[in-house]
């Protein structure tokens, strides 16, 4: 049972694959030892992603100074010290994996003076001379809206710079509480206006928001300047989580979808499994 409302719906049965592409995908991780987001968040499709081929690698260790009800991942005020070798082995592991889109992500570091700016500087320049080629997807956190630690990272230019709304406005103080919804859309603005780059953002259904208030974020989003949006099902990852209040229907999903092409959006995936960085690629392209 998830949040007391009963059993999972079929629309959100997983189908579970491996195979020879999926344990090269983990013997490559654990042998630079790399953190990714589909493992510390609990991904549901890390099966998937992982058999493909593809994964999302996590900066600045796997533990956050955030204390965001719906994540996963490991909280703690003062996380261990940065991993000097983290920028290098994603790159090695980029290479090695052969990527033609390479998608990284980051705990929330409050803790650091940079929020960690300057790793992720590191690890797109070691991406890029390892493999030219290859595209970034950056999806940052909020650098508590340090300006100098922004602009920082956006001036790698990114080929799409993705940053999460996550939810609705009046659910910001249960969902994220150290976080601000005008910041995340003046983030997005900041990424489109000053930098040009390519934005993306992402919001999780069935935590009590309405329809109406769906609409309205998307309507925000699209006049601050983003490009991308992803919208899925939010999924309890324990009974210490916030609990799921509803969920949303694969026809629901449709209509959120139509509602963000006709808001102006050039690119939506929109589905109960959907995540941030899931086939990013296809965003990119």
């Amino acid at each position: 049972m998830e949040g007391g409302i009963g059993r999972k719906p079929e629309w959100l049965k997983i189908r579970m694959a491996s195979g020879a592409s999926f344990s090269a995908t983990r013997r490559l991780l654990g042998r630079h030892s790399l953190n990714t987001v589909c493992r510390s968040a609990m991904c549901p499709n890390l099966q998937e992603c992982w058999s493909r081929g593809t994964a999302t690698f996590l900066l600045l260790g796997n533990v956050c100074t955030r204390r965001c009800s719906f994540c996963a991942v490991g909280k703690a005020a003062k996380p261990p010290a940065l991993d000097p070798l983290e920028p290098e082995n994603i790159a090695l592991a980029v290479h090695a994996m052969q990527l033609k889109h390479a998608v990284l992500t980051s705990v929330t570091r409050d803790d650091l003076d940079d929020g960690g700016a300057k790793q992720w500087v590191e690890s797109i320049q070691a991406i890029r001379r390892t493999s030219p080629s290859v595209s970034i997807e950056c999806l940052i956190p909020d650098f508590q809206g340090n300006e100098y630690a922004l602009d920082l990272v956006m001036a790698e230019m990114p080929e799409v710079l993705n940053h999460n709304i996550e939810t609705v406005p009046s659910l910001y103080a249960k969902v994220r509480p150290q976080a601000s919804y005008t910041a995340s859309l003046q983030l997005l603005q900041r990424a489109k206006v000053r930098h040009g780059l390519a934005t993306k953002s992402g919001l999780m259904v069935g935590m009590g928001e309405t329809a109406e208030e769906i609409t309205a974020s998307l309507h925000d989003m699209a006049r601050h300047g983003c490009d991308m949006v992803t919208i899925g099902q939010y999924l309890q990852p324990s009974a210490e989580h916030l609990p799921v209040e509803r969920y949303i229907t694969p026809e629901e999903f449709e209509q959120y979808r139509m509602i963000a092409e006709a808001a102006g959006f050039r690119h939506v995936q929109s589905a109960p499994f959907v995540r941030s960085s899931y086939h990013a690629e296809a965003f990119y392209a």
